[in-house]
């Protein structure tokens, strides 16, 4: 049986540890609000790309435009090929204590590349170290690793640090398809694994815009090249997709944490409520053994007496 100063470390102890639980459970709730309105604020920004595309893309020959260098060879993003060039972005996290988080995005990484090509990407770009070794088991190798930003305004530099890694590469190695591998939050506490294409260029996305109905009154016009227009607005919204993608990952691994911090709070809870039970009765025991030992001194001595 345990002593009580073995069960009053133990009760420190856990108590130490339900401190600790509490403050990553707070920083983390203030965290999520902080990427979740970084990354709705861009919501706007990409509504203006897509006006922009929307003025460019009117009464023009879609094929023409998709022509440019972000376009990959201009095939639709539903096809299954082994001669095609493959990029992979995965955003994981640099920290623990977040569940499956890396797991599920991982998973969903190689499950998906393994439906459209059966030899690994050409190219990897991965967000968060924890990731890592869960790719490279399979056969895959890391190009570049880049670490998780901590605030808001550093989301803009690895952001950008990205893309001049991407597009150092994709030209070198011929890239005709780029995708990103993300956890994004799908309610207040709750996340899940999602896909997004990049390259080749979404054709039903142009498509739509090229004949949405202009919201204005006034005719849209614009000035300068439309091919470059159009490869300069095509690159805000890689920015844009990557951004947010990086924001929604952020989010959901902070949603992960708390998760797991609940989870760990009540173990913890558990945890003290058996250790004070416990205290409590060894220390019963302990007085009653005492007073056990002063009964029978007494006695032994009133007997002695007499």
């Amino acid at each position: 049986m345990p002593t009580l100063e073995l069960l009053r470390r133990k009760i420190e102890t856990a108590s130490d540890l339900q401190s600790v639980v509490t403050t990553m459970k707070t920083l983390a709730s203030v965290r999520i609000h902080q990427y979740q309105r970084a990354a709705d604020a861009l919501m706007d920004y990409n509504r203006t790309i897509e006006l922009g595309l929307q003025v460019i893309l009117r009464e023009q020959k879609l094929r023409q435009l998709t022509t440019n260098e972000w376009s990959g060879e201009n095939r639709e993003s539903s096809f299954l090929e082994d001669s095609s060039h493959h990029g992979v972005i995965v955003f994981g996290s640099d920290q623990g204590m977040c569940g499956q988080f890396n797991e599920q995005i991982a998973t969903l990484a190689l499950e998906h590349h393994a439906r459209h090509c059966r030899r690994p990407p050409e190219a990897l770009w991965i967000v968060g170290s924890r990731v890592a070794f869960l790719l490279t088991d399979s056969g895959w190798s890391i190009d570049k690793a880049f670490r998780i930003p901590t605030s808001v305004p550093e989301i803009a530099d690895c952001v950008s640090d990205l893309l001049t890694a991407v597009e150092a590469v994709r030209k070198r190695r011929n890239l005709t398809s780029l995708r990103i591998h993300s956890n994004t939050r799908s309610s207040a506490g709750a996340y899940r694994p999602h896909t997004k294409q990049l390259l080749p260029i979404d054709l039903a996305w142009l498509r739509q815009l090229s004949v949405k109905r202009w919201e204005s009154p006034c005719l849209p016009t614009f000035g300068g090249e439309r091919k470059e227009l159009f490869s300069l607005l095509m690159r805000q919204s890689l920015y844009v997709s990557l951004y947010q993608a990086c924001a929604e990952s952020l989010a959901s691994e902070n949603a992960s944490r708390i998760a797991a911090m609940q989870a760990a709070e009540k173990n913890i809870e558990e945890t003290l409520d058996e250790l004070n039970t416990a205290f409590k009765t060894r220390r019963q025991t302990a007085i009653t053994e005492e007073l056990l030992d002063v009964v029978v001194g007494f006695e032994a001595l009133t007997d002695g007496q007499q």
